[in-house]
């Protein structure tokens, strides 16, 4: 397999011949030498599965009148020598950047190729702050602007949005990985990913791919083989920004690549050449979101700042980076919505739009967004102490928890449905809405809440959306008009809300599980019920898939935002704790899958193949048969998947996507279910068909 001098995730390498060393330079320095260098000189596994020697030597250089002595503390030269003695036979391994080299037998600590595999793996560069080779500043040859028409009806070869599509679907018309071979798929290329944190999702155009890397930069990339063609690096001024991204998605149109950076900024970079063409600072969110691009807008959500007067969804030229308009996330004095607030002083209240990004009807000339819960979580810190002190009946506390419906020309609110009043304990019901055209005909038996006003077997256009309290909506995105409701994966009594009106629709927080003063305890269901990680919807069963956990959540009132941590829904299984629903848009009939301990934290993707893609976090990627939910074909990674599930074609062929690292909700997921987590193995997979 092909090697480069830039860094890569720890593998297996097949190296004939004389063993190599791997040079890692991400192990934190050794306490008994001085200096800023060290190299980690590990000798690869031997044949017989025994653990390699390793000699690690500790470097520094003094600069004394203008020469450089050079000092080395550890084992002697010799010792180096011998290590190389080990033999022609030993296969070549590199070092598991912060953790000692396991046998080679061990799970979970190199990505295995899939058998067969005749797959490229890049190398990249180290983290900020260490040791790293240049920048690539390669140039995307014959590059196709992307117009409104191809964001409105993209080519089957192309990802140009965070699900592909403005309507959310993550849906490829793509079918040469199909049920019948999708047994076959072999690794094609992996191409390894700086340390830190990754939430995003990738694009692709043309056979580039671009994606938000870990440290707050963006990459171009060869589609076909991971090799990059080039690398923006953005300079922050508090380096913690970067360490700590989380940009859900990155948007492109024209010429330029949107990403929304953590220190506040919206750039534009070229996407041919990588070079920054402007920069429009927003407030001081961390942009955790990302975004899209209606008719020549880049429009863009993220965390609050200070106060509401930093929460807001925001419009800026695509062209030019000018601000063209913002909608406030929490309404103030003088907006319609305040009176929702029961009078109290919001101004340093939040509501944010940290998720994913919204979505957009051309037709209707409408996007749809979701707003989170409001901070402090507790109604008693938002209401002087008085859990009453707003409705515990829609609206209240607006706009959080709701569905927006914005004008993308003006970013003026044509209507909202708010999905939990005024909640309590931080139950989002942010991120994307899933546009579809279906009919009302709702199953009793499978729908908890439903519209007794609306005919059955009329067709509406849908608004779809799972929120973080494990309840799916579904509205008519006319109008917002509730439609049905229920609770994925089982109905509970302690869930966030008691109750939706059949006739007007509006939700009920559950009183029952409210905080009334400090000191209250309770258990809601569900808590990150699914959370960042997108869904997806396949025509051909006119079902919304979607990963879940099982999970509640346990609180204590402190009169802020309380004492908290996840348990096990009653009479759960945790062996069944995490899984893949599978739900009817029209009668809201579902069936589970995929069941098992390892929670997801994966994108879900559909395919005309027949196919569903899903990973967890115990780094088994997998396909299904979208139809019957049986598992068609595994590959075991070397980290646990994050998000990212795209599918893409190039000169014909197809291929299937996938990154793999860390996130803010492994670690909890991991401890919870005790499923081993592979921690610091960022990197892109890519599979195809021989």
């Amino acid at each position: 397999m092909p090697e480069n001098t830039r860094r890569r995730p720890p593998l297996i390498a097949k190296s004939p011949g004389l063993p190599f060393f791997a040079i890692s330079r991400r192990r934190p320095p050794n306490p008994h030498c001085i200096g800023a260098g060290l190299c980690d000189i590990t000798a690869p596994h031997t044949s017989n599965g025994k653990n390699a020697r390793r000699v690690t030597l500790c470097v520094f250089s003094i600069t004394l009148l203008g020469g450089i002595m050079n000092k080395v503390c550890g084992l002697a030269f010799s010792c180096l020598l011998a290590v190389f003695a080990v033999g022609a036979s030993v296969s070549a391994a590199r070092a598991q950047g912060e953790a000692e080299t396991p046998p080679a037998t061990a799970e979970g600590q190199r990505p295995p190729s899939s058998p067969g595999a005749q797959g490229q793996q890049q190398q990249r560069p180290p983290a900020p702050g260490q040791f790293a080779p240049p920048l690539a500043h390669g140039e995307v040859k014959n590059y196709k602007p992307v117009t409104n028409e191809m964001l409105l009806n993209p080519s089957p070869d192309d990802w140009l949005q965070f699900s592909r599509t403005y309507d959310a679907w993550r849906y490829s018309p793509l079918r040469q990985i199909n049920k019948k071979n999708v047994s076959e798929l072999r690794e094609a290329w992996v191409l390894g990913l700086p340390a830190g944190i990754t939430e995003t999702i990738p694009i692709v155009h043309d056979g580039v791919m671009y994606v938000i890397t870990p440290g707050a930069g963006v990459d171009a990339i060869d589609a076909v083989n991971g090799d990059l063609i080039w690398e923006y690096r953005r300079q922050y001024k508090n380096p913690q920004l970067a360490s700590s991204e989380r940009t859900k998605a990155i948007a492109i149109y024209d010429d330029m690549v949107y990403f929304t950076a953590p220190d506040g900024y919206v750039v534009a970079i070229d996407a041919k050449t990588g070079k920054e063409r402007w920069a429009t600072y927003k407030t001081d969110t961390q942009n955790t979101s990302g975004a899209i691009v209606v008719e020549g807008k880049v429009i863009s959500g993220g965390t609050c700042g200070r106060g509401r007067d930093s929460c807001f969804i925001e419009a800026d030229d695509a062209e030019t980076g000018k601000m063209l308009w913002r909608f406030m996330n929490v309404a103030a004095p003088g907006d319609p919505g305040y009176a929702s607030w029961g009078g109290a002083d919001n101004t340093n209240f939040t509501a944010s739009t940290w998720g994913l990004p919204g979505n957009y009807d051309p037709v209707r000339k409408t996007i749809y967004w979701g707003i989170a819960n409001p901070s402090p979580y507790e109604r008693l810190a938002r209401h002087g102490g008085n859990a009453d002190g707003t409705s515990r009946t829609a609206p209240a506390d607006l706009y959080s928890n709701c569905t927006v419906a914005l004008d993308p020309e003006t970013g003026k609110l044509k209507w909202y449905y708010q999905h939990l009043p005024a909640d309590d304990w931080d139950t989002d019901h942010t991120h994307e809405r899933t546009l579809v055209t279906t009919t009302y005909n709702p199953d009793p038996k499978a729908v908890k809440w439903y519209n007794t006003e609306v005919p059955r077997g009329s067709k509406h256009d849908v608004a779809a959306m799972v929120g973080e309290s494990g309840i799916m909506f579904v509205l008519d995105r006319n109008d917002g008009t509730f439609l049905w409701a229920e609770p994925i994966p089982v109905d509970a009594p302690n869930l966030a809300i008691s109750n939706i009106d059949g006739k007007t629709g509006k939700a009920t927080i559950n009183w029952d599980v409210v905080m009334k003063q400090p000191g209250d305890h309770h258990v809601i269901c569900y808590w990150n019920g699914r959370s960042y990680w997108p869904t997806a919807y396949d025509p051909e069963t006119n079902s919304l898939y979607t990963g879940y956990v099982d999970n509640c959540l346990d609180m204590k009132a402190n009169g802020m935002s309380g004492f908290r941590h996840g348990v096990l829904r009653d009479g759960s299984d945790i062996n069944k704790i995490g899984g893949i629903a599978k739900v009817n848009l029209s009668t809201g009939e579902m069936m589970k899958f995929d069941e098992q301990r390892a929670p997801s934290t994966g994108s879900l993707l559909a395919t005309a193949g027949g196919l569903i893609f899903h990973g967890d976090i115990n780094r088994r990627f997998r396909a299904f048969d979208a139809a019957t939910g049986k598992q068609l074909w595994e590959s075991i990674l070397g980290g646990p998947i994050s998000v990212s599930t795209i599918t893409y074609a190039v000169n014909g062929k197809q291929y299937v996507s996938v990154i793999t690292g860390d996130n803010l909700a492994e670690p909890t997921l991991s401890r919870q279910t005790d499923t081993p987590l592979v921690a610091g193995h960022n990197a892109i997979y890519t599979f195809a068909l021989p």
